[in-house]
């Protein structure tokens, strides 16, 4: 099942994608599809509610937005979690992760936060904010979203409260990244997190046998498969469930692949004017255009 937030006539809704991509049918949720999108389709399905459709509209008449495009709280995110990404971020310079020599591969997995406000839907602007950085970098990556909470969810149960997964690109101030030894302000700025296109069950769709990809205006820049992670999506999901309860509509970034603009001698920072496109197979296209923005 593919689910889809969008606007059309003027509101947020929420809606089931048809297979051939032509139609989508609007969930008849009411006025919280309008505020939080799918957020309010998973409260009502942990809720146990029946859920009917609306009649169908053509795809083509419908805007996409961000499937989640407030979530509930923080995203929670995965540093470092593919083995050549590992080693390329320590070479960099930039890694204030790493207490000696050998720390490159981490043993237990690094995980920090975006703010919700930093999401936005595809298509829509990536802003540098002029003066305030100009070491904005791209981070492919599969996202988790969580459809059945709890705490204490041990790795052998986890993909139990997995509803699904979507893409989100984990843009990053690396300036600031470094500057401020930890990594939430340097990955929560304004529009640094592109989300979409939708949202793909997980009875359709192997997170954890996967291709994601990354090109930058055309350049391809990042290819990896899911089965190069570190720390697969069962053992994030024990890691963070351990002490923190999870929601239905939590998401998880898994991580991003070698071959970000850090990786680069020199580094090859996004500049006004790029165009961003993700892909990962059984998903779909991530593509933002990267525009100087107000700092």
């Amino acid at each position: 099942m593919k689910i889809a937030t969008y606007w059309h006539e003027g509101m947020r809704r929420v809606g089931r994608l048809f297979a051939d991509g032509a139609c989508v049918s609007p969930f008849l949720i009411g006025g919280r599809a309008y505020e939080n999108g799918a957020l309010a389709l998973f409260e009502r399905l942990a809720a146990g509610e029946e859920l009917e459709l609306g009649d169908p509209v053509p795809f083509a008449a419908v805007q996409l937005d961000a499937p989640l495009p407030r979530p509930r709280r923080n995203i929670f995110c995965v540093g470092k979690n593919y083995h050549a990404h590992a080693r390329e971020f320590a070479q960099s310079g930039f890694d204030t992760s790493l207490a000696k020599g050998g720390d490159e591969v981490p043993t237990e997995p690094i995980i920090f936060s975006k703010v919700p406000e930093s999401v936005i839907a595809p298509g829509a602007a990536i802003r540098i904010p002029a003066g305030v950085s100009d070491a904005v970098d791209y981070e492919a990556e599969l996202a988790v979203v969580i459809g059945r909470g709890g705490r204490g969810i041990p790795a052998g149960r986890a993909m139990e409260h997995v509803w699904g997964y979507t893409i989100v690109n984990d843009v990053t101030a690396r300036d600031w990244q470094q500057r401020h030894k930890q990594w939430l302000m340097g990955k929560s700025f304004d529009t640094f997190c592109p989300m979409g296109p939708w949202l793909v069950s997980a009875d359709e769709f192997d997170g954890a046998d996967t291709r994601v990809r990354c090109w930058v205006n055309g350049e391809l820049r990042q290819d990896a498969r899911t089965t190069d992670l570190i720390f697969p999506i069962p053992k994030l999901i024990e890691t963070i469930s351990a002490g923190i309860t999870l929601y239905p509509g939590d998401i998880i970034a898994t991580g991003t692949p070698a071959g970000v603009g850090i990786g680069f001698q020199p580094p090859r920072y996004l500049q006004p004017g790029d165009l961003v496109r993700i892909e990962i197979d059984g998903i779909g296209v991530l593509e933002n255009p990267v525009v100087l923005g107000q700092g």
